[in-house]
């Protein structure tokens, strides 16, 4: 795990060959939806158990068949709720969750207008109760804009104060990250690799292209309900 200094609260894995291994095959034009998703899974398990490093864990007092000794039991490890971004944020949720198998989800589904206003369209957001001790953990395999998480944020926190508030995400673009801690300076963001800049249309370059129709196949566009808030 690598901080980046340009920013407060901003760590990449780069120092990772394997997970770089994997986002070299999710890069590719040649991956085909199913290695798509379970790259994706395979990226949320080990940032997941990365992640785990940054928590605050209980010491505990064991007996084991010969003598008694120190050990470790959850902390924040059982206080985690996941909020998953529809629709590509699926794969990575699942990974994330292989390693923090307590945690509650939630789901926001948002959908970015074309450039250059890049407008945001939220429809459906359904959470569980949020609580202050959780470390909450917005899910979203692409930070391009920041446009999506800002809305994403901003609707999250009418719904409880959390101890953290977590972007776990594959790439980022600088002027994603920038946009979020200007706006939410405490957020922490951590990525597997910060690619270098956005194109006009708002796509990270050099990216892995459009990651939900990537991981899922290209949608059949429908008509959505008004935006519905639905506490747990």
């Amino acid at each position: 795990m690598i901080k980046d200094n340009r920013w407060n609260g901003v760590y990449s894995f780069e120092d990772s060959p394997y997970l770089m291994e994997i986002l070299t095959e999710l890069r590719s034009k040649e991956t085909e939806n199913i290695k798509f998703r379970k790259g994706l899974v395979k990226l949320g398990r080990y940032m997941g158990y990365e992640f785990t490093r940054t928590m605050d864990f209980k010491k505990t007092r064991i007996e084991t068949p010969l003598e008694k000794t120190d050990g470790v039991a959850s902390g924040d490890r059982d206080h985690v709720f996941i909020i998953t971004v529809l629709r590509v944020a699926i794969p990575l949720m699942e990974g994330l969750i292989k390693t923090l198998e307590h945690a509650r989800v939630g789901i926001v589904s948002a959908s970015r207008g074309k450039a250059p206003d890049f407008e945001i369209e939220m429809n459906y957001i359904k959470v569980p109760r949020i609580k202050e001790e959780d470390t909450l953990i917005i899910s979203d395999p692409m930070i391009a804009t920041g446009s999506t998480l800002l809305k994403t944020i901003t609707e999250i926190k009418k719904c409880g104060n959390p101890k953290r508030i977590v972007i776990i995400g594959v790439l980022a673009a600088p002027e994603g990250i920038t946009a979020i801690k200007e706006e939410f300076p405490d957020v922490e963001i951590y990525v597997t690799k910060i690619d270098r800049e956005l194109n006009d249309k708002g796509y990270i370059l050099p990216g892995l292209g459009d990651a939900g129709d990537r991981a899922f196949g290209e949608p059949i566009n429908i008509s959505l309900l008004p935006m519905m808030h639905n506490l747990e």
